[in-house]
């Protein structure tokens, strides 16, 4: 059986638990305050404070759409970058080109640093010759990927073998698997950047594994043309 409660039992037990609103703020929303209490009475006047709720829910929800807008900003951003490296890619006249647009011309595109295409092979890379690939030992890729399409890191110090003399520069790091053909061993496209929190865990990596299937599919192509060439 249920024993009803009367307001002097309400009184005692707020009196002698002053903090409860403080826990429990969400009571003020279905209570009904006291307005302008006569000056002098006991009643206290929760005006003030439904108002300041106010205020503090309305800087909440301008805070929460700022940040709304900030992150949607930044995707179109990134969004945009992509596509010129996209273009850019599909611009190139020679496999030259088309090696240099990864190596050289991706790096203002996408706002880093420094970028790299790291290459498995024993010797020389046929069809390759070009300045800005390096190459690492078989099975280098599965170890620094770990299964990951895309590796993302922050506050980290740059790999000698993935950089050369540029790593001292790299603070965090996106490495990108390019998997060109079964014919072809793995590749990294590496994106390096002094700033420390630009790359982390966590982000979104559709865009950029979107640029890599555009990369993997256009180096197909141009290896197949060279071998038909050759």
């Amino acid at each position: 059986m249920t024993t009803a409660l009367e307001d002097t039992d309400i009184i005692e037990y707020l009196r002698e638990n002053p903090a409860f609103l403080k826990k429990n703020p969400e009571v003020c929303d279905f209570l009904l305050p006291p307005v302008n209490a006569e000056k002098g009475s006991n009643v206290s006047d929760f005006q003030s404070f439904m108002i300041q709720r106010l205020k503090d829910d309305k800087e909440e929800v301008i805070k929460t759409t700022q940040d709304i807008v900030e992150t949607v900003r930044n995707n179109m951003n990134n969004q945009n970058r992509i596509h010129k490296a996209i273009l850019r890619i599909l611009e190139a006249l020679s496999f030259d080109e088309f090696i240099q647009a990864l190596t050289v011309d991706l790096t203002s595109i996408l706002d880093v640093d420094i970028t790299a295409l790291i290459v498995e092979a024993d010797g020389q890379i046929p069809h390759i010759n070009t300045y800005g690939i390096r190459v690492v030992p078989e099975g280098t890729v599965d170890k620094w990927m770990e299964k990951r399409l895309v590796f993302l890191q922050e506050n980290i110090s740059g790999i000698e073998p993935i950089y050369g003399g540029g790593a001292a520069l790299v603070r965090s790091q996106a490495l990108v698997r390019i998997d060109i053909s079964l014919d072809t061993p793995p590749a990294i496209l590496a994106f390096g950047s002094r700033d420390p929190h630009l790359f982390q865990e966590g982000q979104g990596t559709e865009q950029i594994r979107y640029l890599a299937e555009v990369i993997e599919r256009a180096f197909r192509l141009w290896l197949t043309s060279l071998s038909e060439a050759a």
